[in-house]
């Protein structure tokens, strides 16, 4: 019997984990077991590999590896950074700016300061996803202690231009943090908080290959933060808690990958991006882009399409049923029944947030799955429509 054919395209909810990965995992596993934190020999040797990891994160961000702090994923990184920076200078104003856009990790985060007695304004976007610079610096005001941007938008891949903000905030509220969430940009494309003037920046293992339940803080040395859960003070009091030796050495093992290959994997997932993108306009019709094609104003890691007349779940499940794997949206908010707040800010109809999927790629991706995955969405779409226009 044939092996059922498994076509992964849902690299933005998660990627398989690299062989290098798994095998750095359980080496940490089997010989670095100490607690990091324990005085003897084997707490120094795992302390030793943890440091390890740190470093070679650090070195993919540029940053040094005193300013890397290691969590478990990006959305502990993402409360930490904002909760604990709004706590900690929260005497210089109360003021707090986001985009409209942004991960429910950061979204919701930022909209639970308010019964704090945070202000909070929302930054709206353009039909391509972007922000306008003119319109962040607008939202600027003295008081302003925090502005969350995210860097790559986890559904439509709109990059935003978070290397011209901190001169923009420099002008007008000296004092304000930059926060940028780079979950979907970090191994992919360069990140630069140092050169940016990023203040605090998070990252995520299982996006480039490494494990779940790992990610990373960038703190910006001299940045006032104050920690959001406490115990043996580990990381310099900042994440307390015994830590992950074997998803550090996942993380660093994946870090070094994407660090290795970075060219070479965004070089070939932009072919598949734009072989994809063309199987649909030729073959099918009333479909719209809802990601860019432009190198530096979208990341073509991420394709986001609406097929109008359709729902987007049906059609995930008749792709499923062929063994293509793609995504409605955000993974993180795929059971919610509130549709896509990205979208619908770019100004989206009902009947093209409805209908919109997104294909997510990475460098294990090959031309003839894209083929494939063409020439099976040429045929569920033209099944699905028959049977709803019956």
């Amino acid at each position: 019997m044939e092996q059922e054919r498994e076509i992964y395209l849902d690299n933005s909810a998660t990627t398989k984990s690299a062989p290098e990965v798994n095998a750095a995992i359980l080496d940490a596993l089997e010989h670095c077991y100490g607690n990091p934190s324990s005085l003897h020999r084997l707490g120094m040797q795992a302390e030793k590999a943890f440091g390890a990891a740190k470093r070679t994160v650090a070195g993919l961000l540029g940053v040094t590896e005193g300013e890397v702090y290691i969590t478990s994923g990006g959305t502990e990184s993402s409360n930490l950074a904002i909760l604990g920076a709004a706590e900690a200078n929260k005497r210089r104003g109360s003021h707090i700016i986001c985009t409209g856009v942004e991960h429910p990790a950061v979204y919701e985060t930022v909209k639970s300061l308010a019964s704090r007695g945070f202000e909070t304004e929302f930054l709206g976007v353009d039909a391509n996803g972007r922000i306008s610079l003119e319109e962040f610096e607008a939202l600027l005001r003295p008081d302003t202690i925090l502005a969350c941007v995210m860097h790559v938008n986890n559904e439509t891949g709109a990059i935003m231009p978070v290397e011209a903000l901190k001169p923009v905030m420099q002008k007008k509220s000296p004092h304000a943090l930059l926060f940028v969430d780079a979950v979907q940009s970090f191994g992919k494309i360069a990140v630069k908080p140092a050169k940016w003037g990023v203040d605090l920046l998070s990252a995520s293992a299982h996006k480039i290959h490494g494990p779940k339940g790992v990610g990373a803080l960038y703190v910006k040395k001299g940045t006032r933060i104050v920690p959001v859960q406490f115990g043996g003070h580990q990381q310099g009091g900042l994440r307390s808690g015994t830590e992950n030796v074997p998803g550090a050495a996942g993380f660093g093992a994946a870090a070094a990958l994407a660090q290795q290959q970075m060219e070479a994997r965004y070089a070939h997932v932009r072919e598949l991006n734009h072989r994809l993108r063309v199987g649909i306009e030729s073959n099918i019709d009333n479909v719209v882009f809802n990601s860019g094609d432009k190198d530096g104003e979208s990341l073509p890691y991420i394709l986001n399409v609406s097929f109008l007349g359709i729902k987007a779940e049906i059609l995930l499940h008749a792709l499923e049923s062929k063994g293509i794997y793609v995504s409605t949206g955000s993974a993180c908010s795929s059971n919610a029944p509130a549709p896509s707040r990205t979208l619908l800010a770019m100004g989206k109809s009902k009947k093209e947030v409805e209908g919109a999927v997104r294909f997510s790629f990475s460098g294990d991706n090959t031309a003839e799955e894209i083929d494939y995955t063409v020439e099976a969405l040429v045929r569920a779409v033209a099944e699905i429509r028959k049977y709803v226009r019956g």
